[in-house]
């Protein structure tokens, strides 16, 4: 006979509920957002390096020094020390928001119930899911042009397919994505392990390949491409925070991957080891192999793929191209995907399950590709590149999710005092529907934001948008709870 009451216990500081009808029977819950059992956490601090080192280790990352000497004015020295204090700094948040995931085993979106409502959490749930389907679609073009240029490496007349070839190949990644996902966390993390010591074996023979075509000394003696006198304050600032407005997603949503980890040791070990030095280690990579290219391909190539696609030996290119595809994999499913399958199943957990939330992610992805799809298969001409769009991201969605990523800190730490009702997180009539200072919270900061566009004045408050708005909106939600008759701090249901 079915439990009416769920119940909750705890083991070893985990916490596991035991659903009942109260549970079962609400529109809040299924069994892809149900807490994790403590025998599903099989996550230790190495499966957690290996997941970070899986994500770090992509086309962006190796792109990140590039974009930071030619778009916001740093010297090469500049760039690689505001990429090593941007994954330093983004380890605070990402630990803090992990905590909840490993203690009580719940996604992203429920923990988000806390501080934003039942129904309210899906906001904020909404804009991590549009951006990561943006990013989700950015990787999969690379991943892409890894495997378009793997079969020509095979096949010689695959070569005059151009950029068909390479939609086709978007649309063979893009399924692989996928398939990888559906199959669940257990395939990830079988990945993620896999792919960790074939991307260290990749950078050190990219390394290898390059150092005795570039000087160190010459390269971090090339001048900042900023005005002559001007303070590298402000440069660095804003450097650094869209350095931290790359992994400003994972911050939000590390609970889908906490909630399988064995204890909190594991998850903090394992994100200090994994993220910092790996992040650091490829973005120097991307710095030499750009500076290398020139002696050993003829041009500047900013990227690898295209690097490595100018190799003469087709087995060399094969054999690249292949551990290229594994790496943009290993990112894009865990980094790309799971969190706006979490996002979307979150709307409706009745109606949207697992798999039809992993489809819908797919398909936005895809229609967010659309322009640069139609552009390869020369149906539009068009000017705005990827670059650019991939540029001018990293600013500007972490200027909007600084705020969430201040609120559930302070929410889960300060107000709520790491104690949260788990059975209530599943049902209507403990949490409210919206939680309005949650909203005050995070959009004060975003206003503000956006005002400061259009003033010289407070330019700043764009500029170092995580910072600003991650500080202001947890500032803003402690003092919202605090002026309560009753501080809502829920009391656990053990």
């Amino acid at each position: 006979m079915q439990q009416i009451r769920s119940q909750v216990t705890e083991r070893d500081g985990l916490y596991e509920l035991e659903a009942g009808s109260d549970v079962l029977d609400s529109p809040r819950y299924n069994h892809d957002m149900a807490p994790t059992k403590v025998r599903e956490r099989t996550w230790n601090k190495w499966h957690i390096t290996a997941l970070w080192i899986g994500m770090s280790v992509c086309v962006p990352t190796y792109t990140l020094g590039g974009v930071l000497t030619a778009y916001f004015g740093l010297s090469v020295g500049e760039a690689l020390l505001a990429i090593l204090f941007a994954n330093l700094i983004v380890l605070i948040p990402l630990t803090l928001n992990a905590f909840a995931g490993t203690k009580y085993g719940i996604p992203f979106p429920v923990l988000l119930r806390s501080s934003f409502g039942i129904l309210g959490s899906n906001v904020p749930c909404l804009i991590r899911a549009l951006v990561a389907c943006g990013w989700f679609g950015i990787q999969t073009m690379f991943g892409g042009l890894a495997i378009h240029l793997f079969l020509g490496s095979i096949f010689e007349g695959w070569k005059s397919l151009g950029g068909t070839g390479e939609v086709i190949g978007f649309m063979i990644f893009w399924s692989l994505n996928l398939w990888v996902v559906l199959r669940g966390a257990e395939s990830i993390k079988w990945l993620e392990t896999l792919s960790a010591p074939l991307l260290v074996a990749v950078g050190i023979g990219l390394l290898v390949w390059a150092m005795p075509n570039v000087s160190m000394t010459e390269l971090l003696a090339i001048p900042a491409k900023r005005p002559e006198g001007a303070s590298v304050v402000s440069y660095f600032a804003a450097g650094l925070t869209a350095m931290v407005g790359f992994w400003a997603t994972l911050s939000l949503n590390i609970p889908d991957f906490s909630r399988y980890a064995k204890s909190q040791k594991d998850q903090i070990l394992g994100q200090i080891f994994g993220l910092p030095l790996t992040m650091f280690l490829f973005a120097s990579l991307g710095v030499i192999m750009t500076a290398a290219s020139v002696k050993l391909v003829g041009v500047t190539v900013s990227d690898p793929v295209s690097l490595i696609g100018h190799i003469q030996s087709p087995v060399w290119v094969a054999v690249a191209m292949a551990l290229i595809i594994i790496a943009t994999l290993s990112t894009n499913t865990a980094a790309n995907i799971v969190s706006p399958t979490n996002d979307f199943q979150n709307i409706a957990p009745k109606v949207i399950n697992r798999t039809r939330a992993v489809m819908l992610t797919g398909l936005v992805g895809l229609l967010l590709m659309g322009h640069e799809l139609l552009k390869k298969l020369g149906l539009i001409v068009s000017d705005v590149s990827l670059e650019t769009v991939y540029s001018n991201w990293l600013l500007g969605y972490s200027s909007l999710l600084g705020p969430i990523a201040g609120i559930m800190v302070v929410d889960y730490f300060l107000i709520k005092k790491q104690q949260l009702d788990l059975a209530g997180l599943y049902r209507d009539d403990v949490y409210p529907a919206w939680n309005w200072f949650g909203f005050i919270a995070f959009g004060v900061p975003v206003v503000l934001t956006l005002l400061s566009l259009g003033s010289d004045a407070f330019s700043w408050f764009y500029s170092y948008g995580w910072f600003t708005g991650s500080a202001l909106g947890g500032l803003i939600y402690y003092g919202l709870c605090s002026m309560r008759t009753n501080p809502s701090v829920v009391k656990s249901s053990v």
